[in-house]
């Protein structure tokens, strides 16, 4: 699965998009920017696989920001979606993986993916894995191994890790460990939760038609799904 960042700054685009992208089944932890800016804040949180970015946005545009990026010793890559064809050329020029015309259209989406998926797929291989998470216990740090981590809560500004036996708190927000977290088998499945799809042990539809997921080990805990998620949850479990 990759890891994405939307950069557009009308909502509209990035959340058409963000549904098109989800629909393949082949992007997990989307990220969204509303200007260039925000995109290297967020990029500092933690490093997308790939940026999907408008190219006319206010003040910094998104040709600027791939040129900062292209200087960069492992930049993601960069898939330009715009209503401009006239900047094709230069996009290539820094070393953009593709270039989408709005709106877009799904095959054309997934042939992106494809050249998505070839250029970071090398990188991949040596990326230094994310195999512990510090949190805060009794008044100490703590380094939980994440194949401990049964399930994450968003609590207020904090992130409550469980494990079979523990509760811990993090000051990491739930968008920066779905970032970390989901290429090791963790999937958002709501906007307060991330679960370890490792530990999901029964998958139930209730009356009201919401899905919930029972946790190997959390005795009693029942965790409900977003219905725009339940698609991409069930490709992920293979049901």
């Amino acid at each position: 699965m990759l890891n994405a960042m939307i950069v557009d700054d009308e909502a509209p685009a990035r959340s058409e998009l963000r549904y098109l992208l989800e629909e393949t089944g082949r992007v997990d932890g989307i990220v969204e920017a509303a200007s260039a800016r925000e995109a290297v804040e967020r990029l500092m949180e933690g490093r997308p696989d790939v940026l999907f970015m408008d190219i006319s946005m206010p003040k910094t545009t998104g040709m600027q920001l791939a040129e900062a990026l292209h200087r960069l010793k492992n930049p993601p890559a960069v898939v330009f979606v715009t209503a401009y064809s006239e900047y094709a050329l230069n996009a290539f020029e820094v070393d953009a993986v593709d270039y989408l015309m709005k709106p877009v259209e799904t095959e054309r989406l997934e042939k992106a993916l494809d050249k998505v998926q070839a250029r970071v797929k090398p990188q991949s291989a040596t990326r230094t894995s994310v195999e512990r998470i510090p949190v805060e216990k009794s008044g100490r740090k703590v380094l939980v191994p994440i194949d401990q981590i049964r399930y994450i809560e968003a609590k207020d500004d904090y992130s409550c890790i469980y494990t079979d036996t523990d509760r811990y708190l993090s000051t990491i927000s739930l968008a920066q460990l779905e970032n970390k977290l989901s290429p090791h088998g963790f999937f958002r499945v709501h906007r307060g939760y991330i679960v370890n799809l490792e530990y999901v042990e029964d998958v139930e539809t209730v009356a009201s038609g919401i899905l919930q997921l029972g946790i190997n080990g959390i005795e009693g805990k029942k965790i409900s799904v977003s219905r725009r998620r339940v698609v991409q949850l069930k490709r992920a479990l293979g049901i």
